[in-house]
């Protein structure tokens, strides 16, 4: 079995960009699908319940990220309402 060189840490960080650009793009079909269910289900709690999961996710990624509290970020967001 010829050997395989072990990849490198830019070519690992590459392929793990890659993905998260990819798995970004899914997020946003998945708003997208899930911004149709709202509009046709006004009442429906858990639709809201997984969108606030998600948000709490993504801020707690981010301020992961980006070496900053949680708080932070929800600075930023409201800053920008």
């Amino acid at each position: 079995m010829p050997n395989v060189p072990e990849p490198t840490a830019a070519e690992t960080y590459a392929a793990h960009r890659s993905d998260i650009a990819r798995l970004l793009d899914v997020l946003d079909m998945e708003l997208e699908r899930n911004d149709a269910r709202a509009k046709d289900q006004r009442d429906n709690w858990a639709i809201v319940g997984n969108i606030s999961k998600v948000r709490s996710d993504l801020i707690n990624t981010i301020a992961f990220l980006g070496n900053m509290d949680r708080a932070d970020v929800e600075r930023f967001l409201n800053d920008a309402e």
